[in-house]
């Protein structure tokens, strides 16, 4: 079991970086909303550390990470002073921002539903825990927005990803038995892909749709032409 835990365990020098690009993403934002330094520390925190305290909580193994790791709070205070200070040149660099941001993403996918594979969780909520360590800062972002989450409205693949690639996880390292590393690399690649793509070539997340309503449709349109 030692040795599983330990084939499971994300390098710190991978999770703190995965840390910084969230709380650069929060930082940003809030700088360019011209909110006051509380404000851009407090969306840099969410961005970095917000997933990570909601997957600490439900997996309820002791204080969250985010307070007992000395590295994390001092880390994201620079990385939002840094945002607050030079929000303009940084926000030039848009395209390195968004993929910096995908690989984020799958990065946090990776960690969060691997720690609730190391808590024996069955794959169901391993996938959910990925998934919501994943959007969770962003979920905590636009709550202290006062505006409706981003990962619920049509657009670009972000929880989607998330979802899916936590769901590739949990099979792949779980029923399968798959190699943890090897899995856990494919799967970040998989996800901050899909979210790259989905960017660039506009692709947006389906939405509900009426399926009984639709086929009706098909049928009165397929009468309406008339045989051929």
């Amino acid at each position: 079991m030692l040795a599983v835990a330990e084939a499971l365990r994300v390098p710190a020098a991978v999770d703190l970086a995965a840390v910084v690009i969230g709380a650069l993403t929060g930082g940003l934002l809030a700088a360019r909303e011209g909110f006051a330094v509380s404000g851009v520390l407090l969306l840099a925190v969410s961005g970095g550390l917000g997933g990570g305290l909601i997957r600490d909580i439900l997996l309820a193994g002791g204080p969250p990470v985010a307070l007992t790791n000395q590295a994390y709070l001092p880390t994201v205070a620079i990385t939002a002073a840094a945002t607050f200070y030079f929000s303009g040149w940084l926000s030039r660099l848009t395209g390195l921002l968004v993929v910096l941001d995908a690989v984020t993403l799958g990065f946090f996918t990776v960690i969060g539903a691997q720690k609730a594979q190391l808590a024996g969780l069955p794959s169901a909520s391993v996938v959910f825990i990925g998934t919501a360590t994943a959007v969770g800062g962003a979920v905590i972002r636009d709550v202290l927005l006062a505006q409706r989450a981003d990962i619920i409205q049509p657009g670009p693949y972000n929880a989607v990803a998330a979802l899916i690639g936590a769901s590739l996880l949990a099979v792949l390292a779980g029923p399968v038995g798959l190699a943890p590393l090897p899995v856990a690399a494919a799967v970040i690649v998989l996800v901050a892909a899909l979210r790259v793509l989905s960017v660039w070539r506009g692709w947006e997340a389906p939405v509900a749709v009426d399926l009984p309503a639709r086929t009706r449709n098909r049928i009165v349109r397929r009468r309406s032409r008339g045989p051929r």
